[in-house]
């Protein structure tokens, strides 16, 4: 199988794979290949942080042309995943010099498909694109022509638990991935001091207690096939329910929009972890560290052109911010805009190169140390 991720991802997306207990796992370019099998895909599906999509390859061959294409198509045998009146849909990705239109691909690959049934039935399957019954992927790599099922439908950073959100939200698995090359793992306090929804926060609850990332998500596509097992499906999930632990720290949201705040705590009511994240009003350039020993803090701190702040001032206060009141603490930010981060006047200790959608990101980290960093190594 193949889980697709976003770029940076690859590493952590294969950590937990293993974790998981794939085997033969494969670091590619934004995807990680392993076996496993139905009740493994089931269960990758519902815990992993990080990947947006599970496909199931069912064939792959070399093509030279549409007409092969199509030929490769048709020599499928169908009948084993749909029925002549169930509803299907096609993503291709495209890759190479011979074909070139993605659409073209996934427009002759349905005539494959729809031609079949109907010279063998008499009858055909229709196109679904919002809700199919089965989900196909077509990946061709120069002339290897790749066929899979999409095991799991809409990306899965659609968790299910954000139903509020302000402008631009983080999306999900990027919350996870950060979060995750960060290094948290739920054995500290923890605080995003500029929250929005509440997304970093939910995810890191989920972390530390580990709660399966997808367990509040409507569907997946595999419930639609006609293989489809719910009893060993209810069974992956009640065995990866029982295998959630206690957290003995406090995760902390806070923003100084109350709208912010209020979308954030229905966020947590959806994801049914009101017991673990408190989100509270507050302006972090004002606030001061709250809790004793170390803090963990992850955050997406505005850094678009088009907003209405200084991004000069702005980033200059969140190091001083860091500086003057978290000692203690690991801190941890991504920024799209480069040039903002030369005001933070703190050196960051780690840069990881990462993206948020298309633009190109650094996750940076800023090691806050209790009293002076000479102190801190001479007593090490």
């Amino acid at each position: 199988m193949v889980a697709k991720t976003l770029f940076g991802f690859e590493e952590v997306l294969a950590r937990e794979l293993r974790n998981l207990g794939a085997e033969k796992v494969q670091i590619g370019n934004r995807m990680v290949s392993f076996y496993g099998d139905t009740g493994f895909m089931y269960k990758a599906n519902l815990c992993l942080r990080t990947a947006v999509k599970i496909l199931k390859p069912i064939t792959s061959k070399k093509i030279r042309n549409e007409q092969d294409l199509y030929d490769f198509v048709q020599s499928i045998e169908w009948k084993e995943y749909i029925d002549n009146n169930d509803t299907f849909a096609i993503h291709a990705t495209v890759n190479s010099t011979i074909f070139t239109h993605s659409r073209f691909i996934a427009l002759k690959a349905k005539d494959g498909i729809v031609d079949k049934f109907r010279n063998e039935t008499g009858e055909r399957p229709n196109v679904e694109l919002d809700h199919p019954d089965l989900s196909i992927d077509i990946h061709i790599q120069q002339d290897l022509c790749t066929i899979s099922l999409d095991s799991s439908g809409g990306s899965l950073h659609h968790r299910g638990y954000r139903t509020a959100t302000n402008i631009a939200p983080i999306n999900e698995v990027l919350a996870a991935g950060l979060l995750l090359l960060s290094g948290w793992d739920g054995q500290c306090d923890f605080l995003d001091p500029m929250c929005g929804s509440g997304t970093m926060a939910i995810e890191a609850a989920m972390i530390a207690c580990n709660i399966p990332a997808n367990l509040n998500r409507k569907e997946f596509a595999f419930e639609k096939w006609l293989d489809w097992d719910m009893d060993l499906f209810e069974k992956i999930e009640e065995s990866c329910l029982n295998k959630t632990r206690d957290f003995h720290h406090s995760i902390i949201g806070m923003d100084k929009e109350y709208s912010a705040v209020r979308k954030a705590n229905i966020n947590i009511e959806n994801a049914n972890l009101t017991d673990f994240v408190k989100i509270k009003e507050g302006d972090f350039f004002e606030s001061q560290k709250e809790v004793e020993g170390q803090l963990h803090i992850v955050f997406n701190p505005p850094y678009d052109e088009r907003l209405e702040i200084n991004l000069e001032e702005f980033y200059s206060k969140i190091g001083d911010a860091l500086k003057q009141n978290y000692p203690g603490t690991n801190a941890w930010f991504i920024t799209g805009n480069l040039e903002a981060l030369k005001h933070v006047g703190l050196r960051p200790s780690r840069k990881i190169k990462v993206f948020n959608g298309k633009l190109e990101a650094r996750l940076v980290k800023y090691e806050m140390y209790a009293g002076s960093k000479k102190a801190k190594y001479q007593k090490d």
